[in-house]
């Protein structure tokens, strides 16, 4: 990502380049994007290619002004992250499912981002409700953030009966929990963003992807809460859990409410699938 590039992006975070990498800065950033840019499905219900390449996702998400899913907005995020000075890792996750059961392998893209004075953070700015700043990679305690009470821990035996870690090794596999619920299990090795290119095609072709269920667009608003437009049904959380909740019932109201609450202007509304 070129000087140009990320002046871009930063403009479309509505915020500026940092004068050192450091964590307050990483912050900044983390919530800027969250607010700035929605965790979307669009692309796979308006019939668009999901393209894992640099260049393509700075073409939609900086370019387009759209958003996108974790592949897409952690991807394109740890690149600005590099060229503004901090060391990212890409990190490969599966997310539980219903009854605590792991998803596919390459299922999730999450980053660890080095900066240069307060050691190792998880980032994440492509799983929707999630964390609203980054979790510090090697504590082992609970993490107060606005989106919840989170935790890193070591992770037990798997279906296959996979360690997490043990002793004084380095854990294999780490899950992640929100309020005492696993989220999501990665594993810390670094991985690059082509090795995510099949987890990205299965969620957007397999039957079984939660993806293919219906469009969803959603962002952390300024006040700390969440907006969410979920097929036609458009959710508004405020900060201290409060909901309100209506449908849409027109392509107008659908284009109007994309364009107004999450700044993505469409020629048509996604399809919602019949059941």
């Amino acid at each position: 990502m070129d000087a140009s590039q990320t002046a871009a992006y930063l403009r479309r975070l509505g915020t500026e380049a940092p004068a050192r990498p450091t964590l307050d800065a990483l912050r900044e950033l983390h919530l800027s994007h969250l607010r700035a840019v929605p965790f979307e499905n669009l692309s796979v219900h308006l019939g668009e290619e999901i393209v894992l390449e640099e260049e393509r996702l700075f073409e939609k998400v900086v370019g387009a002004r759209r958003g996108g899913f974790c592949y897409e907005l952690n991807g394109l995020f740890g690149a600005l992250l590099s060229a503004l000075g901090y060391e990212v890792t890409l990190l490969e996750a599966r997310v539980y499912g219903d009854g605590g059961v792991l998803g596919i392998p390459y299922d999730h893209l999450a980053l660890r981002v080095r900066t240069v004075d307060r050691g190792d953070w998880l980032a994440d700015v492509g799983f929707g409700a999630h964390s609203h700043g980054p979790l510090e990679f090697g504590e082992r305690g609970d993490q107060e953030d606005p989106g919840g009470t989170f935790r890193i821990a070591e992770a037990e035996r798997d279906a296959a009966g996979a360690l997490g870690g043990h002793g004084t090794a380095p854990a294999a596999f780490l899950d992640v929990l929100c309020d005492g619920k696993p989220v999501y299990r990665v594993e810390p090795r670094p991985r690059v963003l082509a090795d995510f290119v099949t987890g990205a095609w299965w969620h957007s072709t397999s039957p079984r992807s939660h993806f293919l269920r219906s469009p969803v667009c959603s962002r952390v608003t300024a006040d700390g809460g969440r907006v969410t437009l979920s097929g036609r049904r458009l959710t508004t959380t405020a900060a201290d859990g409060g909901r309100e909740e209506r449908e849409l019932v027109s392509d107008e109201e659908a284009t109007a409410a994309y364009r107004d609450l999450f700044g993505i202007r469409l020629d048509r509304v996604p399809v919602v699938p019949r059941r």
